[in-house]
């Protein structure tokens, strides 16, 4: 059974400022979804209204259920949360942070998760090592073990659970980037659902179902990569020309990641 993500008639106001007007979001479990859009056009705000880190109007609804009707330790249990960033003022060992995610989730039992989350995102032998001590990326991987440690099993009882990230592949290499957008691909493919704030477009188009382009507050378009990353769309929001499929001059180098999926079926 597909169960969403919702919100409807989101309204943020940050002191005199309209941040949010009115809008409406779906994300379907069993998809990767990204939110994409320049740089205030309100993608974060967005995802902070919906885990409720936001004053907002409007309303959001989980698998069915509004947000409001749900205990801190239900909704902890249906979403794990990955923000920008995160601040550590003490130390901690990677394990330490990473089985954060079995306080809030459903996972305590089970004292191998945080080191299988760990594995996943690439970090095996990290455990005993100080968080502090770490690169940027490498934290930011640590904390995405702990978000997906926190929902480890996509499905639990025959309802899906989300992994919502503002920005997960930021600042990681091209490699990591794929690792994380892989691993959100495998848990969407397991039936739960991906909400991503995204700013890379291609690794967008590479890896999500449904894509909403935010403006200005507003969501200016939604549906497949290929419906709404176009010229006309992506020139009227960035305010620049972003060509789509276009060769580049003859002596630049082009990167192109897409072909990655050729070279892994020839490999196979």
């Amino acid at each position: 059974m597909i169960m969403a993500l919702e919100a409807r008639n989101i309204r943020v106001k940050m002191g005199h400022k309209k941040v949010l007007h009115g809008v409406d979001f779906s994300a379907n479990s069993g998809k990767v979804t990204a939110i994409v859009g320049p740089n205030g056009s309100g993608k974060t705000t967005l995802l902070r209204a919906m885990t409720g880190e936001v004053p907002h109007q409007g309303h959001v609804h989980i698998n069915g259920a509004d947000v409001t009707d749900l205990l801190p330790w239900q909704l902890a249990a249906l979403r794990a949360v990955q923000p920008q960033s995160s601040s550590i003022a003490f130390p901690f060992t990677v394990l330490e942070i990473v089985r954060l995610g079995l306080s809030a989730g459903l996972s305590a039992a089970d004292s191998s998760v945080p080191l299988q989350a760990l594995d996943t995102v690439g970090l095996a032998g990290f455990a005993g090592r100080m968080y502090q001590d770490l690169s940027g990326g490498e934290q930011q991987r640590v904390q995405l073990a702990r978000v997906i440690t926190q929902v480890w099993e996509p499905v639990v009882d025959d309802a899906p659970r989300w992994l919502i990230l503002d920005e997960p592949v930021a600042s990681l290499d091209i490699g990591h980037q794929f690792t994380v957008m892989d691993l959100t691909r495998s848990y969407a493919a397991r039936g739960g659902g991906v909400v991503a704030v995204m700013h890379d477009l291609n690794l967008t188009a590479m890896f999500a179902d449904h894509v909403v382009l935010m403006e200005a507050g507003k969501v200016a378009k939604t549906g497949s990569p290929g419906e709404v990353l176009t010229d006309e769309a992506l020139a009227r929001t960035y305010g620049c020309p972003v060509p789509v499929n276009t060769t580049p001059p003859i002596g630049v180098p082009f990167l192109l990641p897409q072909a990655r999926a050729d070279l892994a079926a020839q490999s196979g």
